[in-house]
């Protein structure tokens, strides 16, 4: 006998196949929860699971909240950095670091990760499994895949959490993780789960939530699959010469590290820029008066796992800490916040003098950083592609 909540989204269903909203911009959530079922159907995933768990399928307000304001792109680096790189995390990485030694060794061994990046991450993503995330992932999920922004992604992550369940014997509204769908100890997100996740402990499960061996050992099956480079670093820290002629500034532009040493930048603790043919990246996340970085390879990797640069640098800097290194030769706590009325102001006068950097928003995007470049250029200013206190101030006079 199907009951009326059953019979209900089978109705719906027959509506939807009959509806052009099933698949526009308009659709209703009952009209979007029809079509995510019959995405994961058509993938695989059995009617009766579907069935079952679309019944309590509900939209999460939060989540839209938050996917409007995430830090990475709210927060300027130093802002970012301070709150993350903390004298705890990287004493509570070390600890760890010693404590799975074994494991990170053997994991070096066979995927070519070095074992701080993998603890690094997993201090970034959620403070050492402390805090793995409370939002019920499937509904999490819905509700962005109901949402025009980022649609497309998040049906296929809708798919894979169905998947995902079924396939493991989850129950699907017992999962739980980050407002964006991100789950377990290093945030796998339900396609990098199915794909990449590993049961490092043998026990013939593969659960990120519970085994920080299964998390260790698939965050190193994800970073190789990424790209990663065995026996390279992520990038270091680098001091640029007084009065330095900004050119070929931003990981689009790497030139040898040869280059860079010819050009007198040397390493922050004063040691020449090795010759070597391997090519880098100058970043300036807070301008020239920042801290300044090289990187390689292996950054765009660690950027594949999260597209902000604020965040690779934070993995790059905290695994270097975890391994014994330094703090950062700029005092990050000098330099001031920028606030979003501020950057917004920025982007209407870069629009308004013929600099495209799209609808200002507020943030510090790419693209406003190439108009603000540009703007610097064009005005003989140093062309590093940040909004400092100056700068703002020649732009609104």
């Amino acid at each position: 006998m199907i009951s009326n909540a059953r019979l209900s989204l089978l109705s719906l269903s027959l509506i939807g196949l009959l509806s052009p909203l099933a698949h526009g911009a308009d659709e209703s959530f009952e009209q979007c929860k029809v079509r995510l079922s019959n995405a994961a159907i058509q993938a695989g995933v059995s009617q009766s699971f579907v069935d079952n768990t679309m019944v309590d399928v509900a939209p999460i307000k939060r989540t839209l909240a938050l996917d409007s304001s995430q830090p990475e792109f709210r927060e300027t680096f130093a802002e970012y950095m301070l709150k993350r790189i903390t004298d705890w995390r990287v004493q509570e990485g070390r600890r760890l670091y010693q404590k799975h030694h074994e494991l990170l060794k053997t994991l070096t061994h066979e995927y070519g990760v070095p074992g701080q990046y993998l603890i690094a991450f997993w201090g970034l993503e959620t403070n050492f499994g402390s805090y793995k995330g409370k939002m019920p992932t499937v509904n999490a999920i819905a509700t962005l895949a109901c949402d025009q922004r980022r649609r497309d992604y998040f049906t296929q992550e809708f798919v894979e959490v169905m998947k995902l369940a079924e396939n493991n014997g989850f129950k699907p509204h017992s999962l739980q993780g980050s407002w964006a769908g991100a789950v377990g100890h290093t945030q796998f997100m339900p396609t990098a789960y199915n794909a990449y996740a590993v049961d490092g402990d043998g026990d013939g499960v593969i659960d990120l939530w519970n085994s920080e061996i299964d998390a260790l050992t698939s965050a190193a099956n994800f970073l190789q699959q990424l790209g990663w480079k065995s026996g390279e670093r992520w990038g270091r820290e680098v001091v640029i010469p007084n009065n330095y002629n900004i050119d070929n500034l931003g990981r689009a532009h790497r030139q040898p590290l040869s280059y860079w040493r010819e050009q007198g930048l040397v390493q922050a603790n004063g040691v020449a820029i090795p010759k070597l043919e391997m090519e880098a990246g100058l970043l300036l996340p807070l301008g020239y008066k920042g801290p300044a970085f090289l990187t390689y390879h292996n950054f765009d990797v660690i950027m594949r796992w999260n597209r902000s640069e604020s965040y690779a640098l934070s993995v790059g800097h905290l695994a270097n800490r975890i391994a014994g290194g330094g703090g950062l030769q700029v005092n990050l706590a000098k330099f001031p916040k920028l606030r979003v009325e501020q950057l917004e102001q920025v982007q209407q006068q870069l629009n308004l003098k013929g600099y495209d950097v799209g609808k200002p928003d507020g943030r510090l995007g790419p693209k406003t950083r190439a108009g603000i470049q540009a703007y610097q250029r064009d005005h003989k200013l140093m062309a590093d592609g940040y909004p400092n206190q100056q700068f703002i101030g020649y732009l609104l006079k």
